[in-house]
């Protein structure tokens, strides 16, 4: 959220802003698949597997930091069913009266830290809790390399206020959660006694049965609209809904994959673990087996050089292939710590092993 409007305040103030290897390796043999507790309530379990992670042959929207494609090997998991709902995260905020940070006041001194030296402080009225969303009233576009353009930083905007002030998700308990940054999903998995997938693992799971498709349904890119919530018409002035649904959907709108997983591709961005690197994959030592990789040792974006970003997966409802096109199970996406908006949410994994310990 804070990373979004830094840039937001840039863009305003300075017009100068741009566009939105650690190899962890195990020596040890991926373990047993074989499940030993009880399933918990609303995940499923994702069987251990060597598949091939990162742009595949045959992928003509794959981008430079989705290459080279490398096989890799996890150990299995169980994964939600679908995003974290709006309930589920009420019910955690109801349990620890937690606030995200969408809804905390902006500390000046520590965001100046963050972004180059010399940027004016913005009024105090415009720099209030808020969060970024999409602007529905955009009617034309003179550069798509500006993307204030169709994105708003709007005052009020959080997990309970979606689109801001007056707006609810009352009615709207089987919605992914949005306006989440990551410290908020860390803050719902430590009460869950959850962890928030890898990139490697969320790949495994967006696979399911399958160990070197595109999407999650196979190659074909004909039935996207059947299988996933993006955006039809034109991109970012004319939304068409051919797949029945505007902006965001409900959960399990659209068929799961192959292992029984709902919107792993569209609706909204998932956060992983892993740290963003454009340049991760190309640093991997693939001489040797890559067991259950955590990503690279730090991050690194030239586009957003100043922030420490985390990976973030699937792509969103606003996803189409003459701009994003990150409707693919290897597409990725940088998203800054203390950044949320109202096409990110997240899913969690849990091990034997951590349902055991607790």
């Amino acid at each position: 959220m804070l990373h979004h409007f830094k840039k937001y305040i840039l863009f305003s103030f300075l017009f100068s802003f741009t566009f939105l290897f650690y190899d962890c390796k195990s020596d040890k043999p991926a373990t047993t698949n074989t499940i030993k507790t009880e399933v918990p309530k609303g995940m499923i379990w994702v069987e251990g597997k060597t598949f091939l992670q990162g742009a595949k042959a045959s992928d003509t929207y794959a981008m430079p930091r989705e290459k080279p494609a490398h096989q890799v090997t996890v150990d299995g998991f169980y994964i939600d069913v679908t995003e974290v709902t709006n309930a589920q995260f009420k019910a955690f905020v109801a349990a620890t009266n937690y606030v995200t940070v969408a809804e905390r006041k902006i500390d000046w001194k520590k965001m100046k830290t963050q972004v180059p030296a010399g940027t004016p402080k913005p009024h105090d009225s415009i720099l209030q809790p808020g969060s970024l969303i999409f602007n529905k009233n955009v009617t034309a576009v003179v550069n798509m390399n500006n993307y204030t353009q169709w994105w708003t930083w709007k005052i009020g905007a959080n997990w309970r206020h979606p689109h801001g002030p007056g707006s609810s998700i009352e009615g709207k308990d089987n919605y992914p959660v949005v306006h989440v940054a990551l410290e908020d999903a860390l803050a719902y998995c430590k009460w869950a006694n959850r962890r928030l997938p890898t990139e490697a693992e969320w790949e495994a799971a967006a696979q399911g049965n399958q160990t070197d498709a595109i999407f999650t349904w196979g190659n074909d890119f004909s039935i996207l609209n059947a299988n996933a919530n993006t955006w039809q018409g034109v991109f970012p002035t004319k939304n068409e809904s051919k797949d029945g649904f505007e902006f965001i959907a409900e959960v399990k709108s659209y068929p799961p994959n192959s292992i029984g997983l709902y919107d792993m591709l569209g609706n909204v961005w998932e956060l992983t673990s892993d740290l963003f690197n454009v340049n991760y994959y190309k640093q991997l030592d693939t001489t040797s087996p890559i067991l259950n990789p955590k990503g690279a040792a730090k991050s690194y974006s030239p586009s957003n050089p100043y922030q420490l970003e985390h990976v973030m997966k699937g792509g969103s409802f606003l996803c189409h292939d003459s701009y994003c096109a990150s409707f693919r199970i290897s597409a990725k996406m940088g998203v800054a710590i203390d950044s949320g908006s109202d096409h990110m949410g997240f899913r969690t994994v849990v091990t034997p092993t951590m349902l055991e310990s607790k």
